[in-house]
């Protein structure tokens, strides 16, 4: 009986040495418990992620409604400072709308120009004079950027502004 014990002992050592079946079940909890871990560590990742992902929408949210304020603020300050007559001086680049209150919002405008569709000049109603004189006003597109670099978000307003009244009759004098 002892030698048929042995000879199940080097019969067990030799199917380990030579890749053969082993019926041991030895390290089997070690690897469900790392998969069990797994699968915990993805779902935390999960609930995580879909729990602030509310708070990123807010604070993009955030910050566009800066930027589309500091927009807000250059289209006042190309309206309060327009001049036909020197259309480069208009166009301002990277202003600071408030460095006290709002740190981060700047706005750009852009060179106005006259629009390249549609009419150069615009009548305008109850400035037509006997004589064959007529008054409007002149047509420009211009482009306002407002940026907060706080949230890194952007907001650009195609505007379009009239300068009048100027007499826009082809009369010659």
């Amino acid at each position: 009986m002892r030698d048929l014990k042995q000879e199940m002992v080097i019969d067990r050592k030799y199917n380990r040495l030579h890749g053969q079946n082993v019926t041991s079940e030895k390290g089997f909890a070690l690897v469900a418990a790392l998969l069990a871990c797994l699968i915990l560590l993805a779902l935390g990742m999960l609930v995580i992620h879909l729990s602030t992902q509310d708070l990123r929408i807010s604070a993009k949210s955030v910050g566009e409604k800066k930027a589309m304020s500091a927009a807000e603020t250059g289209i006042h300050q190309l309206i309060r400072n327009f001049d036909p007559q020197n259309l480069p001086a208009s166009a301002q680049s990277n202003i600071a709308v408030d460095a006290v209150n709002a740190p981060g919002d700047f706005y750009t405008i852009g060179a106005p120009a006259v629009p390249s569709v549609g009419p150069a000049f615009l009548p305008m109603a109850g400035y037509s004079i006997g004589g064959g004189q007529s008054w409007g006003q002149r047509r420009y597109n211009v482009d306002v950027t407002g940026t907060n670099t706080s949230f890194s978000t952007r907001a650009e307003i195609g505007v379009g502004i009239g300068y009048g009244p100027i007499e826009i009759s082809t009369m010659s004098r």
